[in-house]
């Protein structure tokens, strides 16, 4: 664990069903379950979950793979991804089946928000861990999902494109939770290949007005400058800028963190 990028966390562990993992804490309200992208807890997720402090909210980071701290290279995100892809709590290529790892984190989210109170909690999946949410939404406790380029199942083939890493039986429930007022919010880069068109397409489908999607143009020529290979808009990616898109992409997450979370 690289300490020196985390600054301001408090570090303990959570156990739930026999498996213990590390998980940092940062702020106070409301909680909100920050899951990291591949290579894990990087400086700017950590710094993603100070923003969420700042709004009033307990920022949640649980270290679901990677080494916490240490900044993101090609050969360490590699070695876990490959390692991620074929651990039994995540589906990395499955297309009807809910990433087990989300039984874990909805106990995570129910003990945090024993713990920091609120009307409930919040959620936000990166890359790897994108669609997480979806599944977190069997507990009703989970009232702001957000799912950040969610990369699950891997995009290799038009199924999985389309897929949304979700069995068909959590699929019902987490469209019952949107019919009862819950809203999703969906961001990714229009080039992004790893969150492809037809996934949020599928989205739209399966969750119409409660699905809304913010698709940062990143097309050759764009107005910006990002990348045609930009893919993370919290982290890695972000421009600390009033007007870019990745900066306005921020302001509405933390605004939709506050207005479901935060008692003014």
């Amino acid at each position: 664990m690289e300490l020196s990028a985390l600054d301001g966390y408090e570090i303990s562990e959570f156990e739930h069903n026999r498996k213990s993992k590390t998980v940092l804490r940062t702020g106070s309200g409301p909680a909100v379950i920050v899951m990291a992208e591949i290579p894990g807890i990087t400086p700017k997720v950590a710094e993603f979950g100070r923003k969420v402090a700042e709004i009033g909210c307990t920022a949640i980071l649980p270290s679901l793979f990677g080494v916490p701290g240490k900044k993101p290279a090609l050969g360490n995100s590699v070695r876990v991804l490959k390692k991620a892809c074929i651990s039994r709590e995540f589906t990395a290529l499955m297309t009807r089946k809910t990433s087990p790892i989300t039984d874990w984190l909805r106990a995570l989210a129910a003990f945090e928000h024993g713990r920091c109170g609120g009307p409930g909690v919040g959620a936000v999946g990166m890359c790897f861990t994108g669609g997480f949410a979806l599944g977190m939404m069997l507990d009703e406790r989970l009232v702001a999902p957000v799912l950040s380029q969610p990369s699950l199942p891997l995009p290799f083939g038009n199924k999985r494109k389309k897929s949304i890493g979700i069995s068909k039986a959590d699929l019902e429930v987490a469209k019952s939770r949107v019919d009862d007022g819950v809203c999703i919010l969906g961001l990714r880069f229009s080039n992004d290949s790893m969150t492809p068109n037809e996934r949020f397409a599928r989205l739209h489908e399966e969750f119409g007005e409660g699905f809304i999607a913010v698709e940062i143009d990143s097309s050759p020529g764009n107005a910006h400058g990002i990348s045609t290979r930009a893919h993370s808009v919290l982290t890695e990616e972000f421009v600390d800028e009033p007007g870019h898109p990745t900066f306005e992409a921020m302001k509405l997450v933390l605004d939709h963190f506050k207005e479901k979370l935060v008692i003014v």
